[in-house]
């Protein structure tokens, strides 16, 4: 039933409102359950003992979501101020060539969410701003400096400065800026989130410039209005699909989209979200099938149906995997029939090898909790940089966010070069930080925590501060696979990034993707598709531009 039309187009159904409006809720998962039910699929004398991790039900509506009214910031409303508005930042952009200043300019833009409407312009200046060298030099002198007076003797940050900062601010703003800062260094943060908090530090800003304010505003709600369009297409198809009935899977379809927009966000890259959502969903109920409901002879079938591609293979399955099975194979040829005409590439070997990798990933994993085999902590990152899901979420946003395939970036891309590791071995440590308790509760194979623990006989605080270090470290090598050249395109380098980066913010508070009364998720959600950026709209009498 859809919620009445009072509330936000993706309101919480009642049993998950936020506490101001219903009573305060338990969000610890609940303890899984053992339940026998005879597998007459495989034999009918026996009993399967399956496991439910009890998962809620999705708190979006997803009927309303299909029906509902977006925005009205659209192109055909705003276009023509939007357009006035970016020829004003061009001009901005041309005005002044001092260091610091255009890289001021250049860094407001990309943090506003502005990059994608002058790239040209940036790169342009970049390329300038290179060449002048003694500019260049000194600003990094300079910055250099200014750091030293927040040193200590140990070359570290002295003790207290947040708070320092804190007494000597006259207003909180500055306050706010360093908390954000001291909490997820910049480079962690999940660029969509950030141009949404940087529009409200921005407007507090002394030197702020009100044209490349209101663009910003303005292009945050019109690119959010095409993000409620796809989502609510998305959910469409996934209640169509029926996947979401399946009672032991998390449906999670809202939080799939959220992956795939966390990786690329401008609106010319809606086809790469819609794979990587539809990619998602997959990954996350397979990964539910082999974690908690299948017995091993059907996870072993299942696993050779993958790798063969054979759709006679799925015979010998149980319903529910027949269903699944079936539903994976025809999306994933809707996805390379659709890039067959655009490219005249056929990319089905390169699905199916993905697939097959992961699904065998899993296999390894389900085998160990059956055999009660607690890995070393190798054994286990090893297989989980592909069980995580990352390389085929990162393959598929490749091959919809390039406008040429070549074979070259597809072979880099299925050997898992170092950019990709880094990326999926990040999601995988993050991961476990947040949900580990929960999943072990419920009988999960060993995290990379417990395998820590018993490698080494230390404690589980021990053991989260290794993995903490370790995303330290990873964070340091993927720095530094940025620096050299990629046979891959830019817009694929930053989905691999932004990966990370949606990671780290999902698990930051704990499982902010399995648990569905995770408030955190859910905020940022509402911020991304619900809430548009407060403005007064300047409609179709434009005067000219302020700067």
């Amino acid at each position: 039933m859809s919620l009445p039309l009072s509330f936000s187009p993706f309101a919480f159904s009642p049993a998950y409102l936020p506490p101001k409006h219903a009573p305060s809720l338990h969000l610890a998962c609940t303890k899984y359950i053992v339940v026998s039910t005879q597998a007459q699929d495989l034999n009918a004398d026996s009993v399967v003992t399956r496991r439910s991790a009890n998962y809620q039900p999705s708190c979006w509506d997803y009927d309303f979501m299909i029906s509902r009214k977006t925005t009205d910031y659209t192109g055909e409303t705003h276009g023509k101020r939007v357009e006035l508005l970016k020829e004003s930042v061009r001009g901005l952009l041309n005005k002044s060539k001092e260091t610091v200043s255009q890289f001021t300019l250049i860094d407001d833009i990309q943090r506003l969410g502005l990059g994608y409407h002058f790239e040209k312009e940036i790169k342009k200046e970049l390329n300038y701003l290179s060449i002048n060298k003694t500019d260049w030099r000194f600003m990094m002198f300079y910055l250099a400096d200014v750091f030293k007076r927040f040193e200590d003797e140990m070359s570290g940050f002295k003790a207290g400065l947040c708070e320092d900062a804190k007494d000597n601010t006259s207003n909180s703003y500055l306050a706010d800026k360093i908390n954000q800062s001291m909490e997820v260094p910049l480079h962690w943060m999940l660029p969509r989130l950030d141009t949404r908090r940087y529009i409200d530090e921005y407007e507090k800003e002394a030197s702020v410039s009100h044209d490349l304010l209101e663009l910003a505003k303005l292009d945050y709600n019109m690119v959010q209005t095409i993000h409620q369009k796809e989502v609510g297409k998305l959910a469409s198809w996934w209640v169509d699909l029926g996947l979401h009935k399946l009672s032991f899977v998390r449906d999670r379809l809202v939080e799939h989209y959220f992956w795939s927009l966390g990786m690329v966000s401008e609106p010319h890259f809606d086809s790469v979200r819609e794979a990587v959502t539809k990619v998602t969903s997959f990954v996350s109920t397979i990964d539910d099938i082999y974690d908690i409901y299948g017995s091993l002879e059907e996870l072993e079938l299942f696993t050779d149906a993958v790798v063969s591609w054979d759709i006679n293979a799925m015979e010998q399955l149980p319903e529910y995997m027949k269903m699944c099975f079936l539903a994976l194979y025809n999306t994933n040829n809707e996805i390379s029939y659709e890039i067959l005409k655009q490219q005249s590439f056929d990319i089905t070997p390169y699905q199916k090898k993905a697939w097959a990798d992961i699904c065998t990933a899993f296999l390894v994993e389900a085998k160990w909790y059956y055999e009660g085999y607690t890995p070393t902590l190798d054994e286990f990152l090893n297989n989980s940089v592909i069980s995580i899901g990352a390389p085929t979420m990162l393959l598929t946003a490749y091959l919809l966010s390039t406008r040429r395939i070549t074979r070259e970036a597809l072979e880099c891309i299925e050997n898992y070069p170092s950019l990709i590791r880094c990326s999926a071995m990040l999601v995988r440590l993050s991961n476990d930080l947040g949900t580990s308790r929960d999943e072990l509760e419920r009988g999960d194979v060993s995290k990379s925590i417990q395998c820590y623990m018993k490698e080494k006989g230390v404690s589980e605080e021990v053991a989260r501060e290794h993995i903490q270090y370790l995303i330290g470290e990873t964070w340091k090598k993927m720095n530094k696979e940025l620096i050299g050249h990629h046979l891959l395109p830019q817009a694929f380098v930053n989905a691999t990034i932004n990966l990370a980066r949606i990671a780290l913010c999902l698990y930051q508070y704990g499982d902010g993707y399995g648990v569905n009364a995770n408030r955190e998720t859910k905020a940022h959600l509402k911020t991304l598709l619900v809430d548009p950026v407060p403005m007064k709209l300047i409609l179709p009498s434009y005067g000219s531009s302020r700067r």
